[in-house]
């Protein structure tokens, strides 16, 4: 039998805000345990919480950005649930009235097309703590800082049929949230987040299967492989005549397999009731014109420009666009080279092979566009050769070296007087005597050992195609 996988996304992403969603505590990550607490966000008796506006203009922002409507009178529910990261017992969030609907983006269909992913809808809530198991001692500690950092939960429609479909859209979504500074997306930080909700169907039947829903998918590479296994799991199970079960299921990225957490919850569990201590919300027509307005350039849009205005090839534009990091240093870089395309060669070349050798991640690099942009002018005027820009490079990436400063403290500059490079090809010539013969007597495939052997005296340092056009000259005479 041919078996259909039917999958739904639900991302949380944690806003780029300075202060939680109904309190003043800090949002920044990393902070000692259980210091970004307040009465509001611990949820002790007699407080009462205060919406951030931020948090609504980063949701009508996003919602504009995935081609939603936005419900101009939405409202919070309270959603009753009980957890140890959870001190009051229940959160904020949005069931009845999201301020966000009806949206999509687009993926790579497998016939080579595109296809319409739905966003079934967009709602703000508030995080909630985070459970440390300690091994070593056996117990679990709860730090509740996180309690109350602000949420979008991002829910599509059951659209997806594979995996690749689902990275596609978490990587155009990711693009979005970082491109409208509406979240820094880090996944190592828990600041994007995805459950997938999964169940398999024989080919052709209209019916859904039972879904699971996977949790603790902490990069594009964990979600693709958790596919490939619940879906093989479930499959496996069906046709050994069995039932699957509706439940939660955790991912273990390190032994390839998920495992069952709980019984997984419907809406009708969480016994949800309208939010007494927040008013309903009314959002103008101003407002979202105003949110329009003050829009930053969108992923796609920056690809158009790339193609129109600089005119880079389209895979060029997919690489660069692909993260915020390497759009702030393109754009930067070729304010100060004046090359669009040395700028992206440069950044889809070397900086990503120097960030992948170091396993440093794209925010993280550290690598200037004034220094990227020195080394690419260098290698255009002719000062250094490519292969001497690379080794600066990797010195400005690892020890923030000035290029230019380094190119002459360790002579790297290129001879330009071509007088100078005669004594050493003479020396080359005579040290290599058995490949000169084999030249001079027809093997014409001999001038390439010459050549390096050349190039290797005169340490890169020289043209080389002026090297090579002094040795015919010297050679042919």
């Amino acid at each position: 039998m041919e078996w259909e996988i039917v999958m739904g996304l639900e991302v949380h992403t944690e806003l780029a805000t300075k202060t939680k969603i109904f309190c003043g505590c800090s949002t920044e990550f990393g902070g000692e345990p259980n210091t970004h607490v307040c009465e509001i966000c611990s949820g002790m008796p007699g407080t009462l919480p205060l919406l951030n506006r931020r948090v609504v203009e980063f949701a009508v922002r996003t919602g504009l950005a995935t081609n939603c409507e936005i419900t101009r009178k939405n409202k919070f529910d309270r959603k009753n649930y009980f957890y140890p990261d959870l001190p009051k017992a229940y959160q904020i969030s949005q069931l009845y009235l999201p301020i966000c609907r009806g949206g999509f983006i687009e993926v790579k269909a497998a016939d080579g097309g595109t296809k319409k992913i739905g966003i079934h809808e967009i709602h703000m809530e508030e995080d909630a703590g985070k459970l440390v198991h300690d091994e070593f001692s056996d117990c679990t500690l709860v730090d509740y800082n996180r309690c109350g950092v602000p949420l979008l939960e991002i829910v599509s429609e059951p659209d997806f049929r594979s995996a690749e479909e689902v990275v596609d859209y978490l990587e155009k979504l990711r693009a979005i949230l970082q491109f409208t500074g509406v979240s820094d997306c880090k996944m190592q930080e828990g600041s994007l987040r995805a459950d997938v909700n999964l169940s398999v169907r024989p080919k052709g039947q209209a019916e859904f299967g039972t879904r699971t829903e996977m949790k603790n998918l902490n990069s594009f590479r964990a979600i693709a492989r958790a596919i490939e296994y619940e879906a093989r799991r479930q499959i496996d199970i069906l046709e050994d005549g069995g039932k699957v079960v509706q439940e939660t299921r955790r991912w273990d990225d390190n032994r390839g397999v998920s495992y069952a957490m709980r019984s997984k919850e419907d809406a009708q569990d969480y016994k949800y009731f309208p939010e007494p201590d927040l008013p309903p919300i009314e959002i103008s027509d101003a407002f979202i014109e105003k949110v329009k307005a003050e829009m930053p350039e969108l992923p796609e849009a920056k690809k158009r420009r790339y193609i129109e205005k600089l005119g880079l090839p389209e895979y060029d534009t997919s690489i660069l666009t692909s993260d915020l990091a390497f759009v702030r240093l393109f754009e930067a870089t070729v304010e100060l080279c004046q090359s669009p395309k040395d700028a992206a060669n440069w950044i889809m070349g070397e900086v990503m092979k120097l960030l992948n050798d170091s396993g440093t991640l794209p925010e993280d690099m550290t690598l200037s566009p004034e220094k990227l942009a020195a080394v690419i002018n260098m290698v255009k005027a002719g000062k250094i050769n490519r292969g001497t820009g690379k080794t600066v490079l990797e010195k400005v990436f690892a020890q923030d070296v000035d290029p230019e400063t380094y190119v002459k403290e360790n002579n790297l500059a290129q001879i330009t007087d071509l007088s100078a490079l005669r004594p050493v090809l003479e020396e080359v010539i005579a040290a290599n005597e058995k490949s000169v013969s084999e030249y001079k007597g027809g093997k014409t495939q001999a001038m390439g050992y010459i050549m390096g052997q050349a190039m290797r005296a005169l340490k890169g340092k020289a043209p080389a195609q002026e090297v090579q056009k002094l040795l015919h000259e010297m050679l042919d005479s």
